[in-house]
């Protein structure tokens, strides 16, 4: 199998702030670090709505990418999304990477009165707005009759910038939402399994390198001859400079269920002295083919220097 080999780039999560100065500020900061993306999450927990935020971002700024990773379809309907991401596209200058999911928190369910479903039953009404959304950014009328969604010869506007359209961000821990996003996507996510509908003991397991290593199987069996163009993108949970990484695993690693080596070696964590991490980085891609690393807003300084190594290499 022959993984893909892409410039490492990498992006700041990050979801609220005290005000617009903070948060343009963030951006900007963003930005001068060498940072490629900053993305925003959508819950309904206290932090931003997800579209005027990216948008507040782009304006702040003047080459830094927004993203969303990612929206929660079941919280929008693919025509009205595909609107939204058009108009982010076209108001950003052609800056943005659209990331869908199927919903994973109960929360955000329960907290507003909508049934959660199966995970068979989400990824099934994810990939049909997939395939409405992509062609709303095509210039056709679209037409389209599925289980979940029914478009009848609509025309998507506005035009986005990006062509044929935005980066399409699919991501995810288990077999069937890789296929999709294998199949669909230009970037794919490597997620911790979430179908506990948190992070801890039940999930740290899928975070390992061996179930990493499968995970990155599932995407390139799904993905066939276009495998090697694809982006491989991971999140960091744990990013942090230290003397002492064994020790932080050590101690960190048994509520995510994983033993300190398991944690060390996870994709899903970078720590050490800013040189180890750099290798950490290199050694990944070459590994699982990861070249778009995202780390929380509040590592954004600390991972700088290992940015300022690799960003673009």
């Amino acid at each position: 199998m022959d993984l893909p080999h892409h410039p490492f780039r990498f992006g700041v999560q990050a979801s609220s702030a005290p005000d617009a100065d903070t948060w343009a500020d963030t951006a900007r900061r963003a930005e001068d670090l060498g940072y490629s993306v900053l993305s925003v999450a959508e819950h309904h927990r206290d932090q931003f709505a997800t579209t005027p935020a990216m948008m507040a971002a782009a304006a702040a700024t003047t080459t830094l990418r927004v993203g969303s990773i990612v929206y929660c379809n079941d919280l929008h309907h693919p025509a009205m999304l595909a609107k939204e991401a058009a108009t982010v596209d076209l108001l950003s200058d052609g800056r943005l990477e659209l990331g869908i999911g199927a919903g994973w928190m109960p929360e955000d369910y329960t907290q507003s009165g909508l049934e959660m479903q199966s995970a068979g039953v989400r990824i099934e009404r994810l990939a049909e707005a997939v395939h409405v959304i992509k062609a709303l950014m095509g210039p056709d009328p679209v037409h389209f009759a599925g289980d979940h969604y029914r478009i009848d010869g609509l025309v998507g506007t506005p035009r986005p910038v990006q062509s044929p359209r935005p980066p399409l961000f699919l991501g995810g821990g288990g077999r069937r939402m890789l296929g999709l996003a294998g199949a669909e996507a230009d970037i794919v996510g490597l997620n911790i399994d979430m179908r506990s509908g948190r992070i801890g003991t039940e999930s740290g397991p899928s975070a390992t390198a061996i179930a990493t290593t499968e995970k990155v199987r599932w995407i390139a069996e799904a993905a066939g001859d276009r495998f090697a163009a694809i982006e491989l993108q991971v999140r960091v949970e744990l990013a942090t400079v230290t003397d002492d990484p064994i020790g932080l695993a050590a101690a960190l690693g048994p509520a995510f269920g994983l033993t300190a080596d398991e944690a060390l070696s996870s994709p899903h964590a970078l720590a050490g002295p800013v040189g180890q991490i750099v290798e950490m980085c290199e050694q990944r891609r070459q590994q699982y083919g990861i070249s778009y690393v995202t780390v929380p807003v509040e590592a954004m300084e600390e991972m700088a220097p290992v940015v300022a190594a690799l960003a673009g290499h």
